[in-house]
């Protein structure tokens, strides 16, 4: 909403200034990975030490704002 909102503002005659923000953001996403393994156990081993391929992004579950910067 908050950028629909900023787009038309570009019709205004004196639009409001806006100022760029950085932030740290922790993003939790529901994410499908594939590995090839011998078994299940394996599979899950090694998904946790991080091997694997992502198929899929995901959708985005939580999203908190660590830190906002000017």
């Amino acid at each position: 909403m908050a950028v629909a909102a900023l787009k038309n503002t570009s019709k205004l005659k004196n639009p409001p200034k806006l100022k760029t923000f950085h932030a740290t953001v922790h993003v939790t996403r529901i994410e499908e990975w594939y590995v090839e393994a011998e078994s299940p156990e394996q599979a899950r081993d090694l998904l946790a030490a991080g091997a694997g391929y992502r198929c899929q992004i995901g959708d985005c579950l939580s999203l908190e704002i660590e830190r906002l910067e000017e």
